[in-house]
């Protein structure tokens, strides 16, 4: 009897236990799932690709790359830079989801992966940098914490761009120059025509001149034959390419093991 009592004990004490681990797994997906971020309007910002610069006597080449892929070393940047301009002239704001690149058209829509912890979200890059530590990326504090890396400081990432969401983002970037360049058409309304009397009286020949022999009446036409209507297919209407947009929702995915690390200290021997 004492041995199946204590048989029931050990029993319900691994069910709590297991209910206990199934709440907490739940509870923290839901956060996840629950946690989102904005993403930058855009206002005021331009498309722009820009020319060869140097940094600390590096250069680095702008361009149009849509098959960019790359993992690295991600960090964070915020207070010193909220409310500025970034270099196609958007307004940084830490507290939305974005970031910086080196050589990426912006704007430009991303997807980074924290490798650390499975967590994925997509981000508008609208500025340059980072410039240090050989870094291949900077988000806004936003995009940090919704990654998971706001405490640590930085974290092993995968960045690639989307390329059909960054190719029409630029599309719509630079028809939105193209109109604030040339302005706007300008509509002219018709004046009014004046009304012409479609009788006009025949006019008497000057003295001395001949007058003109009569018209020769022609033979009337039969009138012509119409054609039977032919049916005419229509053309399919392609539907406008919707603006791309970042949600803002953080997914989580599956990460296999990386061969980057991330140095902590440099020590000497003593």
């Amino acid at each position: 009897m004492g041995r199946l009592l204590a048989l029931c004990v050990v029993g319900l004490a691994f069910l709590a236990t297991g209910c206990a681990e199934t709440q907490f797994l739940a509870h923290t997906a839901k956060q996840v799932r629950g946690q989102s971020g904005e993403a930058p309007t855009g206002e005021g910002g331009r498309y722009k690709v820009g020319s060869p610069y140097q940094i600390s006597g590096v250069w680095y080449y702008p361009k149009e790359d849509y098959d960019y892929v790359e993992t690295g070393i991600a960090s964070w940047y915020g207070p010193q830079f909220h409310q500025r301009n970034t270099a196609n002239g958007e307004v940084f704001d830490m507290n939305k989801i974005s970031a910086a690149h080196r050589t990426l058209p912006l704007p430009s829509i991303v997807q980074v992966t924290n490798l650390e912890n499975g967590r994925s979200l997509r981000l508008r890059v609208n500025d340059r940098g980072p410039f240090a530590h050989g870094r291949i990326l900077d988000v806004s504090r936003r995009g940090a914490q919704l990654l998971g890396f706001h405490r640590q400081g930085t974290a092993r990432v995968r960045v690639e761009i989307l390329a059909d969401e960054s190719r029409a983002l630029a599309a719509r970037m630079q028809g939105q120059q193209v109109i604030a360049r040339e302005g706007s058409p300008i509509k002219v309304d018709k004046l009014p025509k004046p009304d012409v009397d479609q009788e006009t009286a025949a006019l008497a020949p000057p003295p001395g001149a001949r007058a003109a022999p009569p018209p020769v009446q022609a033979a009337e036409a039969p009138p012509p034959v119409a054609a039977p209507p032919q049916p005419v297919q229509a053309q399919p209407v392609q539907p406008a390419a919707a603006a791309p947009s970042v949600d803002g929702t953080v997914r989580v995915v599956p990460v296999g093991p990386t061969n980057l690390y991330i140095q902590a200290g440099a020590f000497s021997e003593y």
